[in-house]
């Protein structure tokens, strides 16, 4: 389990708290669903709970404090920002591996980037240089890279970017195979709400740096859509 314990953070010289007491918990098989509009506080979370930004409050997963056990905490996860930067001059299957060395991982992992990289349509573009690709087939790079050692939590902000139709159809069912087979815990921010309304199962809704709505997606929504449920709290 993932938990956020009043968890706040100020940048120096700002007005406000840019997020403030943010409380949540994400459970093992869960894939949880982080909206709002630009600016209520979602790469700051984000980025409080995989280690970039120093805070208030606490952040724990699996009993592992961020703050006292960093390096053993960050072993756990895997993270993606929205833009993702890679070492150009790399192939593709030389980044993957130099992500899989950063863990620790010993194993020959040849025929699982192999298959990662047919189930994200890249085929043999995996060994061409990066800086040869688009930005759609960069993010399926990090991807792989963040799938391959088996995070117990993936955290993703706008995953979806920069993806074509089928790409975004097959990382969602990649998640959830991950999710139902091996507990795998998916934390993503987005604002294509329908996607987030029929991929995942819990959500939180912020607004001005605080959590207005949380928990399961059909109870968040209510009877509409989840589409209504943004406009009205934000309507008002």
């Amino acid at each position: 389990m993932l938990q956020l314990k009043n968890v706040s953070k100020a940048y120096p010289g700002a007005s406000k708290k840019a997020i403030e007491d943010i409380n949540l918990e994400i459970e093992e098989g869960d894939i949880y669903g982080f909206i709002g509009p630009n600016g209520a506080g979602k790469s700051t979370t984000i980025k409080a709970i995989v280690g970039i930004h120093n805070f208030e409050g606490e952040i724990n997963f699996n009993g592992l404090s961020i703050k006292e056990n960093p390096i053993e905490y960050k072993k756990e996860l895997a993270y993606i920002p929205d833009n993702p930067v890679l070492y150009e001059h790399l192939t593709g299957v030389e980044y993957v591996n130099f992500i899989l060395n950063i863990y620790g991982v010993k194993e020959d992992m040849t025929e699982k980037i192999i298959a990662l990289s047919k189930e994200f349509s890249l085929n043999d573009r995996i060994k061409d240089p990066i800086s040869s690709y688009s930005h759609g087939m960069m993010q399926k790079i990090s991807l792989i890279s963040a799938l391959l050692h088996s995070p117990k939590l993936l955290v993703l902000d706008e995953p979806f970017v920069g993806l074509d139709p089928k790409a975004t159809f097959d990382l969602k069912e990649i998640l959830k195979k991950r999710c139902k087979e091996e507990g795998l815990m998916v934390f993503f921010s987005s604002h294509v709400l329908d996607v987030v309304e029929k991929f995942c199962n819990k959500i939180a809704i912020i607004k001005d740096g605080k959590i207005v709505e949380c928990g399961n997606t059909l109870e968040v929504k209510g009877e509409g859509s989840l589409e209504d449920k943004f406009m009205e709290i934000f309507n008002e």
